[in-house]
């Protein structure tokens, strides 16, 4: 199923634009603002350099406000991961500087009618920043789509 052009480009600017209206979000379990910068919107649209299909990347944007909420009402995280990562361009000897970066991953049920879990990844490469990195439906897609709920969230297989 092809993404129709103009509606992928209003997703695209809604996104954008709840984006770059906010700065930094303050997160409870951090006490600390969570910087929205121009890494994490590109991730968004990339992965490892490579840009994602539309059907992800306008799914990502119709998730963005829910992840922005998360991250302002979280007391908890689900997730924490820290590792070494290549961060940066390849210098001259074509080696790519390693840091240490970890990760954040906070979940919630969000929507009003259609109730979905969404994750949000947070990110910090060394001692910088603590910066939003990410936003996807929490499950695993199953035929291109994920399980929503109205009720009997219990009964989740």
């Amino acid at each position: 199923m092809d993404v129709d052009p103009r509606h992928f480009a209003t997703e695209k600017h809604k996104a954008e634009t709840i984006y770059a209206r906010q700065p930094s979000i303050l997160c409870p379990y951090f006490n600390i603002p969570v910087i929205l910068n121009s890494d994490g919107f590109h991730h968004l649209q990339f992965s490892a350099r490579r840009e994602r299909n539309k059907r992800e990347q306008l799914l990502k944007f119709q998730l963005l406000p829910f992840g922005l909420e998360i991250i302002r009402k979280s007391g908890t995280v689900q997730e924490y991961r820290k590792t070494m990562a290549p961060v940066g361009k390849k210098k001259r000897d074509g080696f790519v500087p390693m840091k240490e970066v970890e990760y954040w991953g906070f979940a919630a049920i969000v929507g009003e009618s259609k109730k979905v879990r969404v994750r949000v990844i947070t990110r910090r490469v060394g001692t910088g920043n603590i910066i939003f990195w990410s936003v996807m439906p929490h499950t695993k897609l199953k035929n291109g789509q994920q399980k929503l709920y109205a009720s009997d969230i219990e009964d989740d297989e």
